[in-house]
């Protein structure tokens, strides 16, 4: 919420909406960047990383949010962007003075190619090369995303205790984790040798990038060595009493890969996101395989977790459909491992469809369709002008045209999506077997995506989701429907169990 009519929200704004999201029963928030910023990349351009940027504030006010979320007993996990920084940074600055710079391997700095190009084929995230040329020095500096974006180098041990200070600088503020941006990006092949060209389809579960799709970037992120990186994290979060989390932003398709950020020994990630979901086909089978896939792949002790929606996405609905989300909501909140909810996805909140010309976006402007604005519209708390967000026109448009998809429309509506979250953390926090049980697959129909949860000495849990659009019948043994996605009650089952088309259903046995 924007707290100071400039049409932005601001960490006043949320401190003053955290009962929302305490009322959801959630155990956390994760806050985007709110750092001092040019906002080249709104904020994941980072001109300092221990302070906040006037438009969203000052360390008072992120402290007086902290103190609140505290106080409504949710954790607050901060974004932390290790890859780069803004070109505004003075480290970069210092770096880009000269060739002779004391900061000058803070960053990469490559002479041009024989023929006066960049030192390799790198392609940056948001289109065209990954090197920039600096006249004043006549060298390229590496840059994965944004040309106002350079990466740092982890290789240089300066670089790594200057970055280790800043998440102690949050940690002492009393914050209870990170969320690492781009985290398989911090360490690229020392020797930067090309990429090989990508001469395979796409993998159906990723998300298109143009033409940096050309190139399969084996030398430019995840080299091996990030692991290093990882295990260091680890042990300075765990230095700090309580409990401390580090979640990574890891876009891996290959389950192997993925899982290796949790560490050999579980001492590395307490999480690297599992984005498989995203983008899958709406099929049971198809998520079925996938949650199958993610606890095969699993190292022992590590603990899994499912992400919908996120600020880089298309709405949930957008991609799913709004029947299906409900059958989205409860599967999120019974699968193992933590969930993560996309703000707004609670209430079903539209993607807004924002024309070209009209992009804020960085990567929107350079690649036409890739624009992120869409999922990034005001949250929506009334059906008042400009939703309760702000007192005057927001930033981006907001999207909701029945005035029915704001949280005061929805609360105490038992047909809506907001009390059917609600509802589904209600039960899983009353639930053992869903917190922390085992998960077992049901054999089903087809279209039908059913397993049971099971924690010893408690109740167990059986869960079935229909992905069609008919009626199915399902066998999940005896005992009582908890909750319906659909307009069902409670009653009392015993063998076969009639879903709606597009329903989901609970049953404690």
């Amino acid at each position: 919420m924007d707290s100071n009519g400039d049409g932005i929200g601001d960490l006043d704004g949320i401190r003053e909406r955290l009962s929302h999201v305490a009322g959801l029963g959630v155990d956390a928030v994760w806050i985007s960047p709110f750092y001092p910023s040019p906002m080249a990349d709104f904020g994941y351009d980072v001109a300092d990383y221990t302070d906040v940027d006037p438009v969203f504030g000052d360390l008072v006010a992120f402290d007086r949010m902290l103190e609140t979320a505290h106080g409504l007993d949710l954790r607050v996990i901060i974004d932390w962007v290790p890859n780069h920084t803004s070109s505004a940074h003075p480290w970069f600055i210092e770096s880009a003075s000269s060739r002779d710079s004391a900061k000058r391997d803070w960053y990469t700095w490559r002479d041009p190619a024989p023929d006066g190009g960049p030192p390799n084929n790198w392609g940056s995230v948001f289109g065209g090369s990954a090197w920039e040329w600096d006249e004043g020095s006549g060298q390229y500096y590496l840059h994965s995303f944004l040309a106002e974006q350079p990466d740092l180098n982890w290789r240089n041990s300066h670089v790594a205790a200057a970055m280790h200070d800043t998440l102690r600088f949050w940690l002492d503020r009393g914050v209870d984790g990170f969320r690492i941006d781009v985290a398989h990006h911090v360490m690229k092949d020392p020797a930067l040798r090309d990429n090989p060209v990508n001469d395979q389809p796409l993998h159906d579960l990723a998300k298109p990038h143009g033409d940096y799709d050309r190139l399969i970037p084996v030398h430019s992120k995840g080299h091996p060595d990030v692991h290093g990186v990882f295990a260091q994290l680890r042990t300075l979060v765990d230095s700090y009493e309580g409990d401390r989390v580090l979640i990574g932003e890891i876009h891996e398709y290959d389950w192997p890969t993925w899982a290796a950020y949790y560490g050999t020994h579980n001492d590395e990630l307490h999480m690297p996101f599992n984005f498989s979901m995203l983008y899958a086909r709406w099929d049971a089978s198809v998520f079925s395989g996938l949650v199958g896939d993610l606890e095969a792949s699993l190292p022992a002790g590590a603990w899994p977790n499912y992400v919908l929606g996120n600020h880089d996405e298309p709405r949930l609905v957008q991609r799913f459909g709004a029947i299906a989300a409900r059958v989205a909501a409860m599967m999120l909140l019974t699968l193992r491992g933590t969930p993560t909810v996309y703000y707004g996805d609670e209430l079903g909140m539209m993607q807004a469809h924002i024309r070209d010309e009209d992009q804020q976006d960085p990567w929107g402007r350079r690649l036409p369709g890739a624009g992120r604005d869409g999922c990034r519209t005001p949250m929506q708390w009334s059906a008042d002008a400009n939703a309760g967000f702000s007192t005057v026109e927001p930033w981006l448009p907001v999207v909701d045209p029945d005035g029915c998809h704001n949280v005061e429309a929805q609360t105490g509506d038992p047909g809506s999506m907001l009390e059917l979250y609600r509802r589904l953390l209600v039960i899983r926090r009353a639930e053992q077997s869903l917190r922390a049980g085992s998960f077992t697959p049901i054999e089903a129909p087809d279209g039908i995506f059913a397993y049971c949860r099971e924690a010893p000495d408690a109740a167990a849990i059986s869960v079935a989701l229909n992905f069609t659009s008919e009626p199915a019948t399902v066998n999940l043994g005896r005992g009582t429907v908890l909750l319906r996605t659909g307009t069902g009650g409670s009653e009392a089952v015993d063998g076969g169990l009639t879903l709606a088309g597009a329903e989901g259903v609970m049953v404690r046995h």
